[in-house]
């Protein structure tokens, strides 16, 4: 049996597939087990609290992402101002920050005697007990958290569909006598609606799915309810019945998601021709442009850094064995899990290449709606597959395979897969079909085809979705504080369990580790940007 021949290329897409769906179909499954006394409980007396704040918090976030999102895209892309060059890949950079951890710094900053109100006593004299900042530690201070983290999201693909609008469409709207700002509403606006709901799904998303930073204010929505069920009342059952709730929500959220992205379409060549004008802004609407600009990067990025560094100096911190072992153990699951992720994405794209299936390309399609299913949800999956497989095994020691690492490195793949899958089908669309057709009219198998043409073509790619899916698996908290095994602490663990118990300053360390790691995608996207505006 050739493992390289043409069914054997599909029968790993469709293994993968299984592998995919087997923790959404156990967590579905559960709504058939029938509820127990805890679930009517919850269903009874809080589960309409984890409905309103849910509701709330995720109103709250998308109102501040899409005000910051949208008004800034539209005015680096449209004038011209101080510090614009700046601030067309610095508004990215909260992108690198996960919400748990500005949630961490928001309570160190604004706390009773936090680093805020000790500012304003010391500096007007004002006794201890005096407090200027109110806390934070609400769904207030939860809003900010989410809105100022996640609203890169919006911008982005705001940005991009801004700068595709054709120069010629904004003349015109000119010569009509409109202003700039009716041409803003009239005209581009309803040309970037599908973008502007892109971004809000994937912002919806995010915020459903957090549990860090909801868990430190203490807000109970739908991911602390399915923690406290599953660890408060050991009840897994009732916890996944809960998570299905939740995963109805984000799958309606990857649809309209998906059905904006389909309705996104760019200029054509001839628009080219009209390129769009920058206005030049006086100096005085330039200053305004530029600190509106600023506040969402200040907010986002800059202020939970410099209190992160000084966290870190004040604690004298040395490099100790604690530290490089959580450091160890983060690199080592996320390259585990970036080389599996790639792989796998390599081999289903492949497949559907060389089969030229449709079948294959809707399952790869399908393959990468992991990103939106939270880790917490795919952590009682997983468990409940894990325990599942445990129990057929009949083994003599207990969790033979769960709490393992092979439950934790599942999840990281499943969650990140749609970035290498992304990043290595947009490289397959730079080459053409016609090249394999000669590789094989010349005689090469199909292994030779993979391995001597594709993967070199392919290697930009490739390494690329490795960094980003490291990025973004060191930021994963729920997943890894859940399969996680025994004494296995990670850098995003580390960091939570510091702020957990109040240990602020010893938090700092993991928490900048994140935040660095965090800024590798800031570059690829900085690149996509330039891309965007040679366009």
């Amino acid at each position: 049996f050739n493992v390289f021949n043409l069914n054997s290329w599909s029968i790993v897409l469709i293994a993968t597939f299984i592998i995919f769906l087997v923790p959404i179909g156990f967590i579905f499954s559960s709504l058939f087990s029938g509820f127990s006394e805890n679930f009517y409980h919850i269903y009874e007396y809080v589960l309409i609290e984890y409905s309103i704040n849910s509701f709330i918090l995720l109103l709250g976030t998308i109102s501040i992402a899409v005000f910051f999102g949208v008004g800034t895209a539209y005015l680096v892309s449209n004038y011209k101002f101080f510090g614009k060059d700046f601030f067309e890949w610095g508004l990215l950079l909260p992108l690198a920050v996960p919400p748990y951890i500005l949630a961490y710094v928001f309570t160190g900053i604004f706390d009773s005697y936090g680093s805020a109100n000790n500012i304003i006593r010391d500096v007007f004299g004002l006794p201890n007990e005096y407090i200027f900042f109110p806390n934070l530690r609400n769904l207030t201070g939860a809003i900010i958290v989410f809105g100022f983290t996640l609203y890169p999201y919006v911008y982005l693909v705001s940005r991009v569909a801004f700068k595709n609008i054709s120069g010629s469409l904004n003349d015109a709207a000119r010569v009509l006598g409109q202003t700039r700002l009716n041409a803003f509403f009239k005209v581009q606006l309803p040309l970037i609606r599908p973008a502007i709901f892109a971004g809000i799904a994937l912002v919806a998303m995010e915020t459903l799915s957090d549990f860090g930073a909801v868990e430190h204010f203490a807000i109970p929505t739908f991911t602390t309810g399915i923690f406290r069920t599953w660890y408060g009342l050991y009840d897994l059952d009732t916890a996944m019945q809960l998570a299905s709730i939740l995963l109805l929500l984000i799958f309606i959220f990857i649809y309209f998601e998906r059905a904006s992205r389909s309705k996104i379409r760019y200029s054509n060549k001839s628009d080219a021709l009209s390129p769009k004008k920058e206005h030049i802004l006086d100096f005085s609407k330039g200053i305004v442009c530029s600190i509106f600009c600023l506040v969402p990067v200040m907010i986002g990025f800059f202020l939970p850094v410099a209190e992160l560094f000084n966290w870190l100096f004040q604690q004298n911190f040395e490099i100790d064995s604690k530290y490089l072992v959580s450091v160890s153990n983060t690199l080592m699951v996320s390259f585990a899990a970036a080389f599996i992720g790639c792989f796998l994405a390599l081999i289903t794209n492949f497949s559907a290449r060389i089969n030229k299936s449709k079948t294959q390309s809707n399952i790869n399609v399908f393959l990468s709606l992991g990103y939106g299913i939270p880790g917490l949800i795919l952590a009682v999956g997983i468990t409940k597959f894990f325990t599942t497989v445990d129990d057929v095994l009949l083994v003599d020691f207990e969790l033979f395979i769960t709490g393992s690492i092979f439950g934790l490195i599942m999840a990281y793949i499943i969650k990140s897969y749609a970035l290498p899958n992304n990043l290595i089908s947009s490289g397959y669309n730079k080459f053409s079909v016609a090249m394999d057709e000669s590789a094989e009219i010349l005689g090469a198998p199909k292994r030779k085809i993979l391995q001597k043409i594709h993967a070199p073509l392919l290697r930009p790619s490739i390494f690329a979705a490795s960094l980003l899916v490291v990025s973004e698996i060191v930021k994963e908290l729920p997943a890894t504080l859940v399969l996680r095994p025994f004494n296995f602490d990670t850098l995003a663990v580390s960091a939570y369990i510091f702020a957990s118990e109040e240990r602020m300053f010893e938090a700092a360390p993991s928490a900048l580790s994140i935040v660095l790691i965090g800024l590798i995608p800031i570059f690829f996207l900085n690149k996509l940007i330039r891309e965007s505006k040679e366009l």
